[in-house]
């Protein structure tokens, strides 16, 4: 109802707070690579203008899914005079990474695009989003969605590349417990197992007598 994926207002209020921020975090230092991924296309529209304005050294990284490359195609999407989508893109293709890259490009993505501020494009499979998205919990206790496991890897490849002391700055846009019904946490069982259950057994408090 709001029109998410056309709405002004969308990219505006990133440029208003999420830029912000991240101008401030970054005050007194170089902030090399921004990396995101699209969803609405708001962040990355809000953040890109206002960092290709006032940071224009930083380099801006979208990422997207290996089986759905819409921007990367280069191909137009049709739209209907509102701007929404006419149909969907000829390149899209199901994919894991819930909330990212829809079967179109939003009018908010391609006013980015048309901005001319994205450096690379960066296609990551589903098994790698899946991958570094447990990684992340399990390594850096950062309980992050599919998405964000998407663009860490689109970040890591980035990395690879960088010189020392590069400062690369990785969106991780969700959290984990919105995807708890996904084949992200299909080997996860719902009971724990014996070292689980030790574990919560030397807690103080944990245990509980009915």
């Amino acid at each position: 109802m709001t029109r998410q994926f056309e709405n002004e207002a969308n990219p505006d209020i990133h440029s208003r707070t999420t830029a912000r921020e991240i101008l401030d975090d970054f005050r007194g230092e170089t902030l090399d690579y921004w990396v995101t991924g699209y969803g609405t296309g708001g962040t990355l529209n809000g953040v890109g203008r206002v960092l290709a304005k006032e940071s224009p050294k930083t380099k801006i990284v979208v990422c997207e899914p290996t089986d759905a490359q819409l921007l990367g195609s280069g191909i137009k999407q049709d739209r209907n005079p509102d701007g929404a989508p006419a149909a969907p893109h000829p390149t899209f293709k199901p994919h894991p990474m819930q909330g990212w890259t829809p079967d179109f490009i939003p009018k908010i993505t391609d006013a980015a695009v048309a901005m001319q501020f994205i450096d690379r494009v960066i296609p990551t499979p589903g098994p790698d989003a899946v991958h570094w998205s447990k990684e992340l919990a399990a390594k850096e206790g950062i309980f992050a969605g599919i998405t964000s496991g998407a663009t860490f890897a689109g970040a890591l490849k980035v990395a690879a590349e960088a010189d020392k002391g590069t400062n690369i700055l990785c969106m991780l846009p969700d959290t984990g417990e919105r995807y708890l019904s996904t084949p992200l946490f299909a080997d996860v069982s719902a009971d724990m197992n014996e070292e689980e259950l030790s574990i919560s057994r030397s807690t103080p408090g944990a245990q509980l007598k009915i």
